[in-house]
């Protein structure tokens, strides 16, 4: 296994998003608490008549670049015709000890039907009270590929132009993940797999299974390549991935 030397600091982190997150006209919602502080979730609602998109990152604590992203994301971008909902680090523990999992060594992202852990309980009594998203944007990393990727899973059409969008996006700032194969799913093309709404495992459910389940028509999980690229160019990797997504036409 790479180690890969990208830290957050996640004090610093997160009294720098909530400043800014706030000043954007989000609410706050304390969804958790853990031994390394609160899991803090935003939203913001532009009109009933304006899509909804999910934006979420963090849930693994040794993949800085995500939460990064999203506040990258929206110090230079703000788009005000979408309703929001936001999680940007759903992991505090694991952040602090660098480690994927929480502290009690659960895998939060694995957790989603079973809800052993608290943090996921939190996260999921919070999704509940909100509108099914129209969208759905999870940000990660991965130690052991060379480029970017992403999981897209689809309650609706299948339009691979959307793939494409954000393909030609990402290549500009990060190279593509070559790999037949990712993490034992046979890629459709070079850097997407195309995912069936259910788990892998049948008890074991990521957040995006969750999100399915729920309804959301429409889900990508980007993830980019923790240790064969700068920080830089991942958090430039998943800020276009982000733009491209925006731009796909939503409706269910």
């Amino acid at each position: 296994m790479r180690v890969c030397p990208d830290r957050l600091d996640l004090e610093s982190y997160q009294s720098s998003i909530a400043t800014l997150l706030d000043a954007l006209g989000f609410q706050q919602d304390e969804i958790a608490v853990t031994l390394a502080g609160p899991i803090v979730a935003w939203s913001r609602f532009a009109g009933h008549d304006r899509p909804t998109v999910y934006l979420s990152s963090g849930i693994h604590g040794d993949e800085p670049a995500g939460p990064l992203a999203i506040e990258s994301f929206w110090r230079s971008v703000n788009p005000l015709q979408f309703n929001w909902l936001v999680c940007p680090l759903l992991n505090p523990t694991g952040f602090a000890s660098q480690t994927r999992d929480n502290s009690d060594g659960h895998d939060l992202n694995r957790d989603y039907l079973l809800q052993r852990s608290a943090e996921v309980r939190g996260h999921i009594a919070w999704l509940e009270r909100q509108a099914v998203p129209d969208l759905f944007l999870s940000l990660h990393e991965d130690w052991e590929t060379e480029g970017f990727y992403f999981y897209e899973i689809s309650l609706g059409d299948d339009l691979p132009q959307r793939a494409h969008r954000l393909l030609d996006a990402v290549k500009v700032v990060c190279p593509i993940e070559q790999s037949p194969v990712i993490d034992d799913h046979a890629v459709r093309e070079p850097g997407w797999i195309h995912h069936e709404p259910k788990a892998d495992f049948p008890e074991s459910w990521p957040e995006a299974i969750f999100l399915a389940k729920r309804g959301c028509p429409l889900s990508f999980t980007f993830e980019t390549p923790s240790c064969a690229a700068s920080l830089e160019t991942r958090i430039a990797a998943h800020q276009a991935a982000i733009l491209a997504a925006l731009r796909i036409p939503l409706g269910r």
